[in-house]
């Protein structure tokens, strides 16, 4: 049903470019641009035939707003920045936020240097890359810096007053001009050489290299010629891990789509050098039943909001792919052209990016499906197990840890729809039991854990759990049942056995053995596991504790502060045994009364 004020700005809506923001209870939840906002908008209220995801949104729309641009380029612009800034619900949003490192290069330095940079900036360095994952920009690096001598340091050149060359001039790695040992010049005809590298004119560099090292061989320079015979390795190594596809020099990213009518994935193949250096895929939930054209153009928009387009984007399809062009021209400040392949071997990059996003969304379908096995799936089995009416959202496990009956504490572990809460994890000291009893300690910890939901502690009371599991068998659950009776509360609860993982439910006189496969098994092996771990890493941090406690704490009117002080005065309670009372008077923040307390603990009499 439209309501009075989106009927009104219907009416008024203008025939121009611009963007329109949706709106549900003053919440922007979508963000579109459009070349006729007037029939665009009007759209999505006056056509009933939508896809899922466009119903859900109109359902909740009961406000616009729109604002006008020139041209369809200002509004695809606008729309990229207000998506950016707002992250409206029903827009793609790219939740991969990982940067992928560039190869810098600052030719605006006298001596530039090769670094890395994980975001791009308008600084008037130039980038190269991205190089997908830190290994490969490393394999880069390396291999400049046994090809070309270009210094690594961060030393601001040229300097006042040339300095001796480090280790790296006299192994060949660099040209020293920190030293003066190159013009200015000769140190930019290298760094040119690594530019036209990075473009991927591999074969110049190589063919160089080659010359270099014959001239140095023929002139009895061995050593030289080894450098240059092992630089040329390393780039054919590097080469050889990448996957060649075509002779030219292609900067190309190729970009894909897959649908199964849930949900979607994009690809996009990363191609510098007539190489493919790297691919991404991008799960895009709930754009599986939309229009393709439509889902890529806006990945492709959210893909290059904060990463540096290369000279040619191969695509299957793209809505006003002149816009996009023109928009990631400014962006790159460069040409950039947005291509659809129908034949050739661009198309069948197109094809291999496509392959690629099918079989990403079928992975990523899969492990959804083992993922919902071994949790939703695996707490539904238990109920079953358990002979329970209700489902077991909430699991809570317990379990009791001490050494010999000293520091006994008990961990509660939580996991919800079959997945660890850690938030929801707690502690407990054991107050009321004094030895090794495990029966009494878990007895004492569920009464406590139970008599949280009687009683509401700082404005919120303790969620009931829908099942407890107890890390023993029968005897462990007998007590875990008083418990739970003494505070008046009914809560399902089983006793999981280690040594034959057997199940032991309350008024059962024979245990439940479960298949070794089977996820429920896998799913209650992974809460005691979990209570286990917490329990014994809360009593060996209390423990390490009590093993480091200090005499000095027992000492009455001797705080924190006159501890600190003492001890960094002498060092250790042994130098402080030997000091009389004028010394430990020295020490700031000691008055007489407090020198003569700690001498007199440290040197306790002897009764006869």
């Amino acid at each position: 049903m439209i309501n009075q004020t989106v009927k009104t700005k219907l009416a008024l809506l203008p025939d121009s470019p611009g963007c329109y923001l949706m709106k549900h209870e003053g919440e922007i939840i979508y963000v579109g641009k459009a070349v006729n906002l007037k029939n665009r908008v009007r759209s999505y209220f006056h056509t009933k035939e939508h896809t899922p995801k466009v119903a859900a949104m109109v359902a909740q729309i009961d406000d616009f707003d729109i604002l006008l641009c020139n041209t369809n380029l200002e509004a695809l612009a606008l729309e990229c920045n207000l998506i950016k800034l707002h992250k409206p619900h029903y827009n793609i949003l790219l939740k991969d936020d990982k940067h992928y490192p560039y190869v810098r290069i600052d030719k605006n330095e006298p001596f530039p240097r090769v670094t890395i940079a994980r975001r791009m900036q308008k600084d008037g360095a130039q980038y190269f890359g991205p190089y997908i994952g830190a290994n490969a920009v490393k394999d880069v690096l390396e291999v400049l810096r046994k090809a070309f001598p270009l210094r690594t340091c961060d030393k601001k050149l040229p300097l006042a007053k040339p300095i001796r060359p480090c280790v790296n001039y006299e192994i060949g790695r660099c040209l020293a001009p920190c030293a003066g040992k190159c013009t200015q010049e000769e140190y930019q005809q290298v760094v040119d050489g690594v530019i036209s590298f990075l473009n991927g004119n591999v074969k110049d560099i190589t063919d160089k290299l080659n010359r270099e090292m014959q001239a140095a061989s023929a002139a009895w320079d061995f050593e030289t010629a080894a450098q240059k015979r092992d630089a040329i390795k390393d780039i054919e190594g590097m080469l050889e891990r990448q996957r060649a596809i075509q002779t030219n020099d292609a900067q190309q990213d190729v970009l894909a789509l897959a649908q199964d009518g849930l949900d979607a994935m994009a690809q996009v193949l990363i191609i510098r050098g007539g190489r493919i250096i790297g691919g991404e895929s991008f799960a895009l939930p709930g754009e599986g039943n939309e229009p393709a054209q439509s889902v890529l153009t806006e990945f492709a928009l959210r893909y290059y909001a904060d990463r540096q387009p290369p000279k040619e984007i191969l695509t299957p399809l793209m809505e006003d792919a002149e816009t996009m062009q023109l928009l990631l021209r400014e962006k790159r400040g460069s040409a950039v052209n947005v291509i659809i392949p129908q034949r050739g071997e661009k198309r069948a990059l197109v094809l291999m990016a496509e392959r690629n996003a099918a079989d990403a969304l079928e992975k990523r379908n899969a492990r959804q499906q083992v993922h919902e096995q071994r949790t939703v799936g695996a707490c539904e089995e238990l109920q079953k197990v358990i002979g329970m009416d209700k489902f077991p959202h909430r699991i809570e496990g317990f379990d009791i840890s001490n050494t010999q009956g000293v520091l006994s504490v008990a961990s509660m572990v939580v996991f919800i729809d079959g997945e660890p809460a850690h938030r929801e994890y707690r502690h407990y000291r054991i107050k009321t039991v004094e030895g090794p009893n495990d029966f009494e300690s878990m007895k004492e910890v569920l009464t406590r854990r139970f008599a949280r939901t009687q009683r509401e502690e700082a404005g919120e009371r303790w969620v009931m759990p829908d099942l407890v599991l107890v890390d023993g068998g029968p005897q462990q659950l007998r007590f875990a049942q008083e418990a739970m009776r003494a505070v008046g509360v009914e809560v399902p609860m089983f006793g999981l056995a280690e040594r034959l993982e057997e199940i032991w439910l309350p008024g059962r006189e024979e245990s439940i053995i479960l298949d070794r496969r089977s996820p429920a098994l896998h799913l209650i092996q992974g809460i005691r596991d979990e209570a286990h771990r917490f329990a014994i890493t809360y009593h060996r941090s209390l423990r390490g504790k009590a093993q480091t406690h200090s005499s000095l704490e027992d000492i009455p009117g001797i705080g924190p502060a006159r501890r600190r002080a003492l001890l960094q005065y002498f060092g250790s309670i042994k130098k402080m045994k030997e000091a009389e009372i004028d010394d430990l008077l020295k020490v700031k923040g000691m008055s007489r009364p407090a020198a003569e307390t700690v001498y007199q603990a440290l040197h306790p009499k002897i009764e006869e």
